[in-house]
């Protein structure tokens, strides 16, 4: 079964929300995923906490204050009591009601949206219960196909990765490292997540040689904005390695003006 996290085994290069299309829905919600997909994702990053009943909810903060009604530490809440918090209204009152959902949920909808999920591990306090409870969510061979567990704590993938045979994992790169290849053989990973800002071609080639796949965070268009103004060259930069096959995955807030820019560049 070819790698869905390689482009050179897919034949394309996957479109991933960041918290799903986070620009038009509330972030991390089912409103966010479908907004994604119908824009042209074709994957999609969340964040994921545990609640005080070892189950597994998708949220990027350790509090549900910014994104619900709630109030309170989501590892102090159960998943009914999570479920049962307003998520949307603080985005907008279009979105009312809209849930807070599990990942075993999302799992669900990516099967039904054919979507691959970049969870990232936010869990700081009980890491090895949220290992134990990841290892029920993605017993199935099929569910765990669809998944890339991230962080930036390359450790803990290390771990988890050694705990449940045929993940895949990708750490989380805001810097450039002197040797990638090798930090990505040190902790195992499948996947290096760079920064668009630190991304370097050398290092993105090396690598694909080593088999590990690359997902390549661009931001917000009015970051693209500054950076014009500032003259950094990312316009033709990111083109050239999207064209030079050294982009797997290239994510970011706005779907669709990241793949008007990846149409564009591979005319």
């Amino acid at each position: 079964m070819p790698n869905p996290f390689l482009a050179r085994e897919t034949g394309f290069i996957r479109l991933c929300g960041h918290r799903g299309h986070n620009m038009t829905a509330p972030e991390n919600t089912f409103a966010a995923f479908r907004a994604a997909h119908e824009l042209g994702a074709t994957s999609i990053e969340i964040d994921t906490v545990l609640t005080a009943d070892r189950q597994i909810i998708v949220l990027h903060d350790l509090l549900v204050d910014r994104t619900s009604n709630g109030s309170g530490a989501a590892r102090e809440m159960t998943a009914a009591e999570i479920a049962a918090l307003d998520a949307g209204s603080w985005f907008d009152p279009r979105f009312a009601g809209e849930k807070i959902p599990t990942l075993a949920e999302t799992i669900a909808l990516a099967h039904e949206l054919d979507l691959v999920l970049e969870v990232e591990i936010k869990e700081k306090v009980d890491l090895d219960a949220y290992y134990q409870a990841l290892e029920a969510v993605v017993a199935n061979p099929a569910d765990r196909d669809r998944v890339m567990m991230i962080s930036f704590d390359h450790a803990s993938l290390k771990a988890v990765k050694a705990r449940i045979p045929g993940l895949r994992t990708g750490g989380i790169a805001h810097e450039r490292y002197s040797d990638p290849v090798a930090v990505a053989r040190m902790s195992d990973l499948d996947e290096l997540c760079i920064d668009l800002d630190v991304f370097d071609p050398a290092d993105a080639a090396a690598l694909h040689d080593a088999g590990i796949a690359i997902r390549c965070h661009a931001y917000k268009p009015s970051a693209w904005e500054e950076a014009r103004r500032a003259g950094l060259g990312w316009d033709e930069n990111l083109a050239a390695w999207l064209k030079g096959g050294l982009i797997d995955t290239l994510s970011g807030d706005d779907i669709g003006w990241l793949k008007n820019f990846v149409d564009s560049a591979l005319k």
